[in-house]
Order: C-alpha cells, then sequence, then structure tokens
C-alpha cells in the first residue's frame, strides 16, 4: 500500500514538472529557428540562444497573473504586483530547501549532549 501511495505521489510530481519541461523545450526550438533565420553563427548564436531562452522562460507565473487579472491590474501596478508576487513564491520556496541543513546541525548538537 505505501509504495502505492508513493508511486502516485511521484507521478504527480512528475505530473506538474512536464508543462516547464514542455515549454523549455519549446523555447530552445523557437529560440534555435529564430538565430537560424537571423543566420547567426558560433559565439552570437549561442548567446542569442541563452538569452532567448533565459527571456522565455522569465515570464510570470500562472498564479501571479491570474492574481493580477483577478485584481483588476494594468501598467505599472500589474507590473508591481507580479514581480513582489514572483519574489514571494521564490522566497516561499527557498526555507523549504534551505531549512534540511539547518535542521542537521541542531541534531549533531542534541546528539552530542
Amino acid at each position: 500500500m505505501k509504495k502505492l501511495l508513493s508511486l502516485i505521489a511521484v507521478s504527480c510530481v512528475m505530473a506538474m514538472g512536464l508543462p516547464a519541461v514542455a515549454q523549455a523545450a519549446g523555447a530552445e526550438a523557437d529560440c534555435a529557428a529564430k538565430s537560424a533565420e537571423k543566420k547567426l553563427a558560433g559565439a552570437a548564436k549561442a548567446s542569442f540562444e541563452k538569452k532567448c531562452v533565459r527571456d522565455a522562460s522569465a515570464g510570470p507565473s500562472a498564479a501571479c497573473a491570474k492574481s493580477a487579472a483577478d485584481k483588476k491590474l494594468s501598467g505599472a501596478a500589474k507590473n508591481s504586483h507580479i514581480k513582489k508576487c514572483m519574489a514571494d513564491e521564490k522566497a516561499a520556496a527557498a526555507p523549504a530547501a534551505a531549512a534540511a541543513p539547518a535542521a542537521k546541525p541542531m541534531a549533531a548538537a542534541s546528539a552530542k549532549k
């Protein structure tokens, strides 16, 4: 039973990540086509494609864009809201990653007692 639940959980996590992977692959193909259209080669092509992919994936998250639309924001207010929302999402993700290493020193300290 535990294995089945674990398998379902892993499947859900992987399914959530697939649209991002597909979007990145689509952006790479689109950027490669644009660089070919501009007849770029070598370092110029690599630099163009790197910047193009970075710009394509730097868009606002769907949740932040929906939040701004729900609040009927536009212009600078919308941009400011989305920027803050994206920063909040990154900040929320960072403590989860930082919490695991921080817990280890406390465990080591309690083991010394």
